[in-house]
């Protein structure tokens, strides 16, 4: 069983189950309602979810998505979306309190990257602020 929350610690959630996969989604939609250029998601069977505490806000970012996050700290948590992903939640993988043991198996919706992605690994490198 893994676990895992928002930023503040309003709302804290368990998922039972196996992982379906890990992506990062490229997409304008993940892009507009996480302010960044990708976003990490672990699928998971929805019935596998449970939130322990808090109440996630919920925003519904298209016809058929429902974005779940803390009303608190504004911290993604969750996806829902029965047209295309029928009996799934994926979770920000990032939320999770282990996310480094979930790394990412592919990368989706890559059709509406940014021009200047592919860019990103020739920038440099600071280990903290440059200059701190």
């Amino acid at each position: 069983m893994a676990s895992g929350g928002c930023h503040c610690g309003a709302v804290r959630y368990t998922v039972d189950g196996e992982m379906h996969h890990n992506a990062v989604c490229h997409c304008s939609d993940c892009r507009r309602s996480s302010g960044a250029i990708m976003v990490p998601w672990a699928a998971f069977a929805k019935d596998a979810l449970t939130v322990e505490s808090g109440t996630p806000s919920v925003y519904r970012s298209s016809e058929y998505g429902e974005r779940h996050f803390c009303g608190q700290c504004g911290t993604g948590l969750f996806y829902y979306n029965e047209q295309i992903l029928p009996g799934i939640v994926d979770i920000q993988a990032v939320s999770f309190d282990d996310a480094a043991e979930r790394a990412p198996q592919a990368h989706i919706q890559v059709a509406d990257s940014l021009p200047w992605e592919d860019s990103l690994g020739t920038l440099p490198r600071f280990d903290r602020y440059p200059g701190a």
